[in-house]
C-alpha cells in the first residue's frame, strides 16, 4: 500500500506541473498574438513557448498518464467506477486541448498565427473548467 501512495503523490505532482503549463501557454499566446511577427519580442515568445511545451508540459503529461495508468494497474476496479469513467473522458478532452496548444505553437513558430489575443483569452478558460471537473470527480467520487 505504501508504493500506491507514493505513486499517487507523484501523479499529483506531475498533474500540477502539467496544469501549470496548460494554463500558462495560452496566456503566452495572448501576448504573442499582440506582437509583430518576426519582432524581437515575438522571437522571445517563440523560445518561451517551445521550452514550456517541450520541457515542462509534454514530460509532465506523459508522467501523469504513466503514473495514473500504474495506479489503475494496481487497482483495476477503478475503471468500473462511473466517476473514473467521466474523469477519463475529461482527460481525453484535456489531452486534445494540449494537442491544440501544440499545434498553435507551431503556427506561431512559423509566423502563421491567425487567431486574435481575444481567442486565446477565451480558450484559456477551457483547461480551468476541465480541471475543476476532474478534481471534483476524483475527490467527491459522485
Amino acid at each position: 500500500m505504501e508504493i500506491y501512495l507514493w505513486i499517487k503523490a507523484l501523479h499529483i505532482v506531475a498533474v500540477i506541473a502539467w496544469m501549470a503549463g496548460i494554463l500558462y501557454l495560452p496566456r503566452l499566446f495572448v501576448y504573442h498574438a499582440m506582437q509583430i511577427p518576426g519582432s524581437e519580442v515575438s522571437e522571445t515568445f517563440k523560445i518561451m513557448e517551445r521550452r514550456l511545451l517541450r520541457f515542462i508540459m509534454n514530460p509532465a503529461m506523459i508522467i501523469s498518464f504513466a503514473l495514473g495508468g500504474w495506479l489503475i494497474l494496481i487497482n483495476p476496479g477503478l475503471l468500473e467506477q462511473p466517476w473514473m469513467q467521466y474523469k477519463v473522458i475529461a482527460l481525453v478532452i484535456m489531452t486534445g486541448f494540449h494537442a491544440s496548444l501544440s499545434r498553435w505553437r507551431r503556427f506561431f513558430a512559423i509566423d502563421q498565427n491567425t487567431f486574435s489575443p481575444r481567442f486565446f483569452r477565451v480558450i484559456n478558460e477551457v483547461p480551468t473548467v476541465l480541471m475543476i471537473i476532474i478534481v471534483l470527480l476524483a475527490v467527491l467520487k459522485p
